[in-house]
């Protein structure tokens, strides 16, 4: 099944993100999380792609684990920016031969490198080349992509920003997956900025649960999001003390959600970073609206 036949339903759901191993060695440990994840039965899970590619096989064998064996729809994560079009196509190639139908087409990070060296002579600079690549494969892949309520960290401004997420939309993305964020008002600013630029294709908010007060501080680091008064008051209160540190910001994360589905969106993307219990706690608090 194709995401976009999921987010065009009315009915208020949840798909959780979980990420692959870095070694062979801890596999069995990601395996058994994922499982206990898709026991959940959200709309679906994504599975990350690791800087550089390096975790692609475990990337492609977990989606399809919980296409094929957990019984959940999946989407791959695929990079393209520290890769070759021939990396790039063999991977598009093995997605396909796995029967996962749904890719997150993303830039990626840029590895070291490949810092401070010519743009011009990287065969992708942008995730807009990866989807050009996958609409040219032949596939009949349902294509999702990232997007930055609170500008992405390399835009000018917003209105860049925007501008270019149009034309990786016109390229051939048929869902926007959201960054974290902490603050509802930003999305629905957001939303409405990009609906009057003519982007329509559905947008997922994505939502991290905060279970530690080192999270805080790698989210802020990683996209630069905004971290509202109210939950900097609850980081300061709870972050010393790991349990209630956990179920502050599991709330947190669940009157979010609540609030977006209140006000008219139906699905949503839970950070759930391999952790089945935050993501059963999650879906604990909202049994009564998912039913």
């Amino acid at each position: 099944m194709k995401i976009t036949e999921i987010l065009n339903s009315s009915k208020p759901s949840v798909s959780f993100e979980v990420f692959p191993p870095k070694t062979d060695a801890a596999y069995d440990s990601v395996q058994a999380a994922t499982k206990e994840i898709a026991k959940l039965s959200p709309s679906f899970m994504s599975v990350t792609y690791g800087a550089g590619g390096g975790t692609s096989k475990y990337t492609l064998n977990i989606a399809k684990d919980i296409k094929d064996n957990f019984g959940v729809e999946s989407i791959a994560h695929l990079t393209c920016v520290s890769s070759t079009k021939e990396t790039v196509r063999s991977r598009i190639d093995d997605i396909k031969a796995a029967g996962i139908e749904n890719i997150m087409a993303l830039r990626g990070d840029i590895p070291e490198e490949l810092v401070g060296s010519d743009p011009a002579l990287w065969d992708y600079t942008h995730a807009v080349d990866l989807v050009h690549e996958l609409k040219s494969s032949g596939a009949d892949f349902c294509i999702g992509g990232a997007c930055y309520p609170e500008i992405h960290p390399e835009s000018k401004n917003q209105a860049e920003d925007i501008f270019y997420l149009k034309e990786k939309v016109l390229a051939g993305v048929d869902f926007l997956t959201t960054q974290m964020f902490f603050d509802n008002n930003i999305l629905y600013n957001f939303l409405y900025k990009i609906r009057e630029a003519g982007i329509t294709v559905p947008v997922l908010p994505g939502i991290m649960p905060i279970t530690n007060a080192l999270q805080v501080q790698r989210a802020v680091k990683l996209s630069g999001c905004f971290v509202p008064g109210r939950f900097k008051s609850l980081v300061d209160k709870f972050g010393s003390d790991p349990e209630a540190m956990k179920q502050a910001g599991i709330a947190y994360a669940t009157d979010q959600i609540i609030d977006l589905f209140a006000n008219g969106i139906t699905n949503v993307h839970v950070y759930s970073m391999n952790k089945p219990e935050v993501a059963q706690k999650i879906c604990d608090n909202l049994k009564g609206i998912i039913k």
